[in-house]
């Protein structure tokens, strides 16, 4: 055969087996951008405004807060017919007093003097206060959080120790998600994977990722977020690997829709870096629960036993128990895409109607009786 010839045919080849798997990746990646955005659509409700005035006392801090800061805010211009930001080091007294607003709404707190809160109620000024972080910085904020009209914390294990150090109204109420930030995306190409851990390397997190490597080397995985640079990465990894980055909503949304997994490790309640000193067993699921759910990406989470009040486990969420658990459930939902897919979109689907920050927003003004 002409040498000519044979490299014609070489090409060819090669160009139609290119073609037949971008043809069937495009097929698969425009199902699943379908179904994704029909949930959406079908999820976006109209939110009738409350003839109220809302002043958000942002928590002042950086990411992660700052993106918080910005889906409470916007879910609050649309729910009430006047919302002012201001930061805790601005003259939020003096404003209030002058504008009375119906309700001062603080995110966190830690940066927001117990002073301003007591002035505040002195001038018949209804307080609340969002806390983040419970239970991991209780010996901190139980020396504040009861001194607002309302305490919001995001963890059921709290509410009853808040109720016992005096406030008056505790409920169990956990951060949500805003939809310009946390949604499906159409990741870049560079960026897919099949497993993607982000967030930061707690004790409990570092051992479980030093015993699971080895058994996903033939997994394309990410791991990214503070202090990874504590694991050794094995000359088998597969992957991406970003030590000592925080990113963004944005970026970390894309990261997640970019894989078929995303691990969900809870932050271990004895874990150094936390100040409670009374060891509060915690129960509820952390942000990113909600985060990975909004991206269309199945989650398998480490079990805590009020997850089955926000999704469904098996149905909408997987949860597991163990490190065998685990690998053997990753190894199976890696391996069946139809039925991987569908508990991705019901939990999409979930996390859209039930756990936007529009959805909290409207919780909280019914607690505080307002609209």
């Amino acid at each position: 055969m002409p040498i000519g010839k044979t490299k014609r045919s070489r090409t060819s080849s090669s160009y139609n087996a290119g073609f037949l798997e971008g043809a069937a990746q495009g097929k698969s990646d425009g199902r699943w951008q379908g179904q994704c955005e029909a949930i959406m659509q079908a999820t976006q409700l109209p939110v009738q405004k409350r003839p109220v005035h809302i002043l958000y006392v942002a928590s002042g801090k950086e990411l992660p807060y700052s993106s918080l800061d910005q889906g409470i805010a916007a879910a609050l211009a649309e729910a009430a017919e006047r919302t002012t930001v201001m930061q805790p080091t601005d003259p939020v007294v003096p404003f209030a007093i002058g504008e009375r607003p119906d309700l001062v709404l603080v995110l966190d707190g830690t940066r927001f003097e117990a002073e301003n809160v007591q002035l505040l109620r002195m001038h018949g000024i209804r307080t609340a206060v969002w806390l983040t972080d419970d239970p991991y910085y209780m010996s901190f904020t139980s020396g504040y959080a009861p001194l607002f009209d309302y305490v919001f914390t995001p963890e059921r294990n709290c509410v009853p120790v808040y109720q016992q150090l005096g406030a008056a109204n505790v409920v169990n109420l956990p951060l949500g998600i805003h939809p310009g930030s946390y949604r499906p995306r159409n990741a870049r190409r560079e960026l897919r994977g099949d497993v993607c851990f982000i967030g930061s390397a707690y004790r409990n997190r570092l051992e479980l990722f030093r015993t699971i490597l080895p058994a996903l080397s033939h997994r394309k995985l990410h791991i990214s977020g503070y202090w990874w640079e504590q694991l050794e990465i094995p000359p088998s990894f597969n992957g991406t690997f970003g030590p000592g980055r925080w990113m963004d909503p944005l970026e970390t949304a894309e990261n997640y829709s970019a894989n078929r997994i995303a691990i969900n490790i809870h932050r271990a309640i004895d874990d150094e870096r936390n100040e409670n000193d009374i060891l509060i067993p915690a129960a509820s699921p952390n942000p990113r629960t909600f985060e990975i759910s909004a991206c269309g990406t199945l989650q398998l989470v480490d079990a805590r036993e009020d997850i089955g009040s926000y999704y469904v486990p098996d149905e909408e969420i997987v949860t597991y128990g163990s490190v065998e658990e685990l690998l053997g459930k990753l190894e199976h939902y890696l391996t069946h895409e139809e039925e991987r897919q569908r508990i991705a979109w019901r939990a999409l689907l979930r996390t859209m109607r039930d756990h936007t920050f529009a959805a909290r927003v409207s919780r909280l003004l019914d607690t505080a009786q307002l609209g």
